[in-house]
């Protein structure tokens, strides 16, 4: 029988395993980001801090101040 431990030996496990850590990294990011703004940090500044583009930041803007 294929044992957890040697599933986790496998390149695909190994693989999946850190697109989920990148996945998890890059929605932790985007969940920071309207709070970054309520605190008055430019587009330009949470960008650079999150390592982003400026489009990706900006757009999370948008959706998170509507009415601007």
């Amino acid at each position: 029988m294929f044992e957890l431990s040697a599933l986790k030996k496998t390149r695909f496990y190994q693989e999946a395993k850190e697109e989920g850590v990148q996945e998890g990294r890059q929605e932790a990011k985007f969940e920071a980001m309207p709070k970054m703004l309520e605190l008055g940090l430019s587009v330009q500044q949470i960008a650079q801090a999150l390592d982003l583009d400026v489009a990706q930041v900006q757009q999370v803007a948008q959706q998170a101040r509507p009415n601007e």
